[in-house]
């Protein structure tokens, strides 16, 4: 069974061979889609042998589904990797071993991923396992057009999970974090926006079957209940939520930063961004009308 690997770049240098090199025991072809790093990436990419196509980002959207529809893929399945995740050798074992095995109305495969912050394997507060949709069977699987907290859903067949380790594990600063959630916040409210006024379709593309099962309830839960509680609440009960109930005090120093931090902060920030987004819309009227003025807000392609 023959596996590519797909993955988005943007001054990646730091991660990039890392991850080539935790796919390189399975995987027959390797391609880097960047977004014309300004960095080494693209130089690191070539290096071990990857096939490297460039162009500009706008979401992690519409740049996967762009490398599916262009890249001249020979494998029967396709990974989706992050440049700073690792695939690590106990998974990259059973890839090898169980995936020639399945069936063939299996057409996709969920991993246990482990979040790695400030040198800490995040163990509670709901963080691991997340279950991701990342192979599947070249042909059956798209990843969910929107701005944030997409996922590939699969279509044609069922899916199956693979144990191993499987790893975020980013190596730049909590400056850096930061400003990547800074940005995170903005294409989620965006999101929010865009479904509210009509702009997207207001539907999740998701379920057990097309995605995780975890994943599904994850964005039955968000769409359904935590986006209609009142301004700050949501931040607050969640963070609580992970801190107690799924015992994220168990991890720590770096823990309690990474919860506060991501469960708290970032959750607060993005209800922030769409009280603003909604103010900065008055007077627009119609799907048109509120796409246009989204961009000039966030100066994004939307």
């Amino acid at each position: 069974m023959t596996i590519a690997v797909i993955i988005l770049t943007y001054n990646e240098e730091i991660h990039l061979e890392r991850a080539l090199l935790s796919v390189a025991s399975f995987a027959d072809e390797v391609f880097v889609v960047d977004s014309y790093s300004k960095d080494r990436t693209v130089e690191v990419a070539r290096a071990n042998g990857a096939t490297v196509l460039q162009r500009v980002f706008d979401n992690q959207a519409r740049q996967f589904n762009w490398a599916l529809d262009t890249l001249d893929i020979h494998s029967a399945w396709i990974m989706r990797l992050d440049a700073d995740e690792i695939i690590e050798p106990d998974l990259a074992e059973a890839i090898r071993r169980d995936l020639p095995r399945l069936p063939v109305d299996v057409v996709g495969v969920n991993l246990n991923r482990k979040h790695i912050f400030l040198g800490r394997w995040i163990r509670h507060g709901g963080r691991y396992p997340v279950v991701l949709l990342r192979l599947w069977r070249r042909g059956h699987g798209r990843v969910e057009d929107r701005w944030m907290d997409e996922h590939v859903v699969i279509s044609g067949g069922r899916t199956v999970t693979l144990e191993g380790g499987f790893a975020d594990h980013n190596l730049n600063d909590i400056t850096y974090f930061i400003d990547k959630h800074n940005k995170y916040a903005t294409r989620e409210a965006v999101e929010v926006i865009g479904r509210r006024h009509g702009i997207f379709d207001s539907q999740s593309s998701i379920d057990a079957v097309s995605a995780s099962r975890q994943a599904a309830i994850k964005r039955w839960i968000k769409e359904k209940i935590y986006v209609r509680l009142p301004f700050g609440l949501g931040p607050f009960a969640y963070f609580t939520f992970r801190m107690t109930v799924q015992l994220g005090f168990l991890d720590g120093r770096e823990g309690l930063i990474y919860h506060f931090l991501q469960g708290f902060w970032y959750r607060f920030l993005v209800g922030a961004k769409i009280v603003e987004l909604e103010r900065g819309l008055a007077g627009a009227d119609g799907a048109s009308a509120v796409r246009s003025r989204l961009r000039q807000l966030t100066g994004l392609n939307i």
